[in-house]
């Protein structure tokens, strides 16, 4: 079978799968959610195992670092997935839901009902912690899935597959309402992004490259955030015992995912307080400082050791290491009006104890998630208490920010009536 025959194949289970998973009651996907935890914690040793026949693929490949550290299936990480897993459980469900309800002046009652999106297409880079993730938020939304991991995680994908399966089994559901794409063969998401017939939304994880490609070629809807540009602002009125560690959890908690700050804003009034203990903490973590001429003059002070003058495109530029852009401005607007204009929209901070100038940033910053006090490192759908997440979302229709279970769902309208005919 070929690849394209293969993912038409894919996609007539995955359609048909949908209908039984969308008619099945809430127990039901609760119960296959709590066999597959189950089982992810039965089988960690084999999935550790499966993840290290990757790691070592993925070293002989000379993969780059950032993509190294987002394969890498840790103890936490599988534990992260057991407790999202019943987390879910716990959220309600979505599913039958109507709301809105109002009686219009002919008699009619008219309201909302929200319903499965139907088949969900997932294609991500690395992170084996998705395969479980997407399943799980699929099947308590209950939608089908196609999952198609990148071939560097391919031995730990199918192992969580086989683990997904037997949930779904277990549960009475049937075993293609998720379905890990068996092939590394690229043809298969070129195939993925052109079934509309079999699949009603793709969320795309990934790099650059990758949701460039389906931009150009998808003819299926899309869920999807191009990078992640984050910024932190440090206000003038900012406390700095907060401050401090914010900005370096930021920045040095995680290099290579989407939410770890990559410009770091300063009030001219405290910069020179500011930017030396915050070199001070970077230099633990060899960080390079990219910075304007305001902030290397005080940096240079300083003798901080990996210092660069920055260029325009450090203000457009997703690093995913251990590279921060550092720029000193006046005050609140012109840290507002820097992150409208560089920010790719996905979450940017701001550290103050100003009630007025914490009510604007959340206001004015046009980004899917925007933070009073807090690492931008908790813009997660794990944190916000979605259970998991499938994706973030930088667009403005039909989600934003990190997609939980509301998201993979839509609404109809639904109306009661009492034999009334329209005059």
């Amino acid at each position: 079978m070929n690849i394209a025959e293969y993912m038409q194949q894919v996609g007539l289970q995955a359609r048909s799968a949908a209908r039984a998973m969308a008619r099945a009651d809430t127990a039901t996907r609760n119960r296959a959610l709590l066999l597959i935890a189950d089982a992810v914690k039965r089988d960690a040793a084999l999935l550790r195992a499966a993840n290290r026949l990757d790691l070592d693929a993925a070293g002989a490949a000379g993969l780059a670092p950032a993509l190294v550290e987002r394969l890498e299936l840790s103890e936490s990480a599988i534990a992260t997935m057991v407790e999202g897993l019943r987390q879910m459980v716990a959220l309600a469900d979505p599913i039958g839901e109507i709301s809105n309800m109002k009686f219009r002046p002919s008699g009619i009652q008219v309201g909302q009902m929200r319903v499965p999106l139907g088949v969900i297409g997932i294609i991500y880079e690395a992170r084996p912690n998705v395969t479980v993730d997407a399943a799980g938020l699929c099947i308590k939304s209950g939608n089908a899935a196609i999952l198609r991991g990148g071939s560097e995680a391919i031995h730990c994908n199918r192992a969580l597959a086989a683990i997904v399966a037997e949930g779904l089994l277990g549960a009475g559901l049937p075993a293609h309402g998720v379905q890990v794409v068996d092939t590394v063969d690229r043809a298969a998401v070129g195939a993925m992004i052109t079934m509309p017939q079999y699949i009603d939304v793709i969320v795309p994880r990934g790099g650059k490259g990758l949701i460039a490609r389906l931009i150009e070629e998808a003819t299926v809807p899309m869920i999807k955030h191009l990078d992640g540009i984050c910024h932190v602002y440090i206000d003038a009125k900012a406390d700095l015992a907060k401050a401090l560690p914010i900005a370096f959890n930021a920045k040095c908690h995680r290099y290579g995912t989407c939410n770890t700050m990559e410009t770091l804003l300063v009030g001219r009034a405290i910069a020179a307080t500011v930017l030396p203990q915050l070199a001070a903490l970077y230099l633990e973590k060899q960080v390079e400082l990219r910075a304007d001429p305001e902030a290397f003059a005080l940096l240079a002070a300083a003798a901080y050791p990996h210092l660069a003058a920055a260029t325009l495109d450090d203000w457009s530029t997703e690093y995913l290491g251990p590279i921060l852009a550092v720029k000193v401005v006046a005050g609140i607007d012109e840290a507002i009006e820097h992150i409208n204009t560089w920010s790719s929209h996905h979450t940017d901070a701001i550290v103050t104890e100003d009630y007025s100038d914490a009510l604007r940033f959340l206001r004015e910053v046009d980004s899917a998630s925007v933070m009073v006090n807090a690492s931008t490192r908790f813009a997660d759908g794990f944190e916000y208490g979605l259970g998991a997440e499938i994706g973030i979302s930088n667009d403005k229709l039909h989600a934003r920010g990190p997609v939980g279970l509301e998201g993979l769902t839509s609404l109809k309208y639904v109306v009661f009536g009492h034999g009334e005919i329209r005059s």
